[in-house]
């Protein structure tokens, strides 16, 4: 049976397709639709809202981290039960890491998936018709099934952009129209839902809004298609992930930076528990303990406070435990985090090494991790910088980026603790850093 499934895909980043996906997430949601989202790329912040918005956990496609068959078994296996399935792209259409490798355009053409393009239309009328002409003929193999316009000024310029669309041969579908209450808020590591922001009243005004102004009924007629999970039966996923037994995972509001296919891949390689390290007093009873990144920065007083934690995670460590710490992770198992203003918390002590989020500068980039005689994937994207202790760890690890460039991104091991900036992922081999095949 086919079902609606489609890739939400932009002229350009800012164009407001994270919007927009939000928006029919939610309104999709609200109709009492199973609703399944995922994200091109290495994102691990999009898809915590898509999820927030549908209901149901969306799981990251990135051909960089993931080989082929990889995708489309993940893509199946967690489309079989959905009415809908929505994938919202990375950047432009065609932006990836070398011209289209990485690309929305790459994994629409892989999973065969319509397109429905977001442009923006702040500043633009009947010009859209060139780019729309160009987005479709570009790559013939891949449909445009339709068109969404964000920042559109009123009901005559989508009158503009209509004649545009029927000129260049693609389907106008609707607007957003220029509103601040449906602008997302940001922060310096992208979007961010804090304490301070409801996401679930801003997903309610999207919705609203897209169910007023987008043709929702016909978008999910010209989407609908048999090929994901009739094609791919989720036959070739991997069942021979090797035991790691009690496996304890921290995540809270400070810690909560992961691909949800690699918490699926975990589970697969024993029982997993989750725990907080700014609520919990000690560890759960643990043979591996994974420390994800997220933002630790913004619990600094929290996090040094809860004292008996710290001394738990120590203790541990010293014990000869196996852990992974990545990014936020590997900040918080250091001496101290240093806050943008100067302020020095102490942390775990473990490693002899400190972190600070003083002059803050981007470090971001896929990245190839050659360890133990093994490949790894991943991903670096922080601002944060380490300050090297007395006797500064060495780098275990080779380390480059996505075309081959050799980076100084470090790999960490102290006994049975393998820390980085890098965001791992294992989802399609479980191979994880410090721990047996």
């Amino acid at each position: 049976m086919s079902k609606p499934q489609f890739l939400i895909g932009a002229a350009s980043s800012g164009s407001g397709k994270t919007t927009f996906t939000l928006g029919l997430l939610r309104a999709l949601h609200n109709r009492s639709m199973k609703v399944q989202p995922f994200k091109c790329g290495p994102d691990y912040l999009d898809t915590k809202h898509h999820a927030a918005a549908a209901g149901r956990e969306s799981y990251n496609l990135d051909s960089f981290m993931a080989p082929p068959e990889h995708l489309r078994e993940v893509y199946a296996r967690h489309s079989q039960d959905a009415d809908v399935c929505i994938t919202e792209g990375v950047m432009g259409l065609f932006d990836g890491y070398d011209r289209m490798l990485g690309s929305s355009a790459e994994i629409a053409g892989l999973l065969q998936l319509p397109v429905i393009l977001v442009i923006n239309a702040k500043s633009a009328a009947y010009s859209v018709a060139a780019v729309l002409y160009g987005f479709k003929h570009f790559r013939p193999d891949l449909r445009i099934a339709g068109a969404v316009f964000n920042f559109v000024g009123s009901e005559a310029h989508y009158a503009h952009l209509k004649q545009a669309c029927r000129d260049a041969g693609v389907e106008a579908l609707g607007f957003l129209p220029k509103c601040r209450d449906i602008e997302i808020p940001s922060r310096h590591l992208g979007l961010n839902i804090d304490s301070e922001f409801c996401f679930d009243e801003f997903a309610e005004r999207i919705a609203i809004q897209v169910e007023k102004t987008v043709r929702i009924d016909r978008l999910l007629e010209i989407c609908a298609t048999g090929y994901g999970t009739q094609t791919f039966s989720g036959s070739n996923a991997q069942t021979d992930f090797p035991i790691l037994g009690r496996i304890a995972v921290a995540r809270d509001e400070a810690f909560n930076f992961t691909y949800p296919e690699n918490i699926c891949r975990l589970k697969q390689m024993g029982k997993v528990t989750f725990f907080s390290p700014l609520q919990d007093k000690q560890l759960p009873d643990s043979d591996f303990i994974y420390l994800p990144g997220g933002y630790p920065e913004l619990y600094l007083p929290q996090l040094s406070a809860n004292e008996s934690m710290r001394h738990s995670v120590l203790t541990y460590c010293r014990q000869g435990g196996r852990l992974l710490a990545e990014c936020g992770g590997m900040m918080y198992l250091g001496e101290y985090i240093t806050d943008n203003n100067g302020h020095s918390y102490p942390m775990c002590g473990y490693l002899p090494q400190g972190a600070t989020m003083e002059n803050m500068k981007l470090r971001l980039g896929y990245r190839k991790i050659f360890l133990e005689g093994r490949e790894l994937r991943g991903h670096e994207f922080h601002y944060s910088r380490i300050l090297p202790g007395v006797n500064p760890l060495p780098s275990i690890a080779r380390v480059y980026g996505a075309k081959d460039q050799e980076t100084d991104t470090a790999v960490y091991r102290l006994g049975n603790v393998i820390a980085s900036y890098i965001h791992f992922y294992w989802g399609a081999d479980g191979i994880i850093p410090g721990t047996p095949v």
